[in-house]
């Protein structure tokens, strides 16, 4: 996902209280050919639909600066919260266009029926719902899609069996579950009756 964002250059001397009485957020766009972060606002009103759709370190945003005559592409790399108030009161930009690789969060999407939920009774327990993966900028994924349709019950899916698109790396722990299709507990207490019933009458039988 790709959304548009503008900003402007922060006026130096600007004090962040005086900022957001102007309904300006303060802001930040830092990787830029290598130079030091560039101090820019939003409007608050911008900022809150762009929060609404994005996620942090996984949403590329198409960044607009009219007064720097700047415009690229750049992650949605950090968004500060008010611990109480619980609005933002600052967000930080990442910018893509010199980068060779990002480090950015996707998340997961099943597809597909697992014979172990369909025909086996169980349910499938999801335990990654989201990976963080290593690529060039143009090949950000929307999400890692992963095919189910081979799970029976009691199978387990772990990160390194993930059939990943050309040029993505997911980092951390290949040995992580992603997900697995385990005996639902209504079946795992059916179970335990039917055991339980036989071994009585196999007792009075005796």
């Amino acid at each position: 996902m790709e959304i548009t964002v503008e900003c402007q250059k922060r006026a130096e001397g600007s004090k962040p209280r005086a900022l957001r009485r102007e309904g300006l957020i303060p802001a930040s766009l830092y990787g830029h050919k290598g130079t030091e972060s560039i101090m820019l606002t939003v409007k608050a009103k911008t900022l809150e639909q762009l929060l609404k759709k994005a996620g942090v370190n996984s949403t590329v945003v198409d960044l607009n600066i009219p007064d720097l005559s700047w415009r690229g592409k750049t992650l949605l790399r950090e968004v500060q919260i008010h611990p109480v108030k619980r609005w933002a009161y600052h967000v930080s930009f990442f910018a893509l266009a010199a980068q060779e690789s990002v480090e950015v969060e996707v998340p997961v999407h099943f597809v597909g029926e697992a014979p172990g939920v369909k025909m086996e009774g169980g349910v499938l327990d999801v335990v990654l719902t989201e990976l963080e993966v290593k690529c060039a900028p143009g090949s950000i994924p929307d999400a890692i899609e992963v095919d189910i349709s081979g799970l029976h019950l009691k199978d387990i899916l772990y990160v390194s069996e993930l059939v990943l698109p050309a040029g993505i790396t997911v980092l951390g722990d290949p040995g992580r579950t992603v997900a697995s299709v385990v005996q639902s507990r209504v079946s795992a207490e059916a179970e335990a009756i039917i055991e339980e019933a036989v071994a009585e009458s196999g007792s009075a039988t005796a």
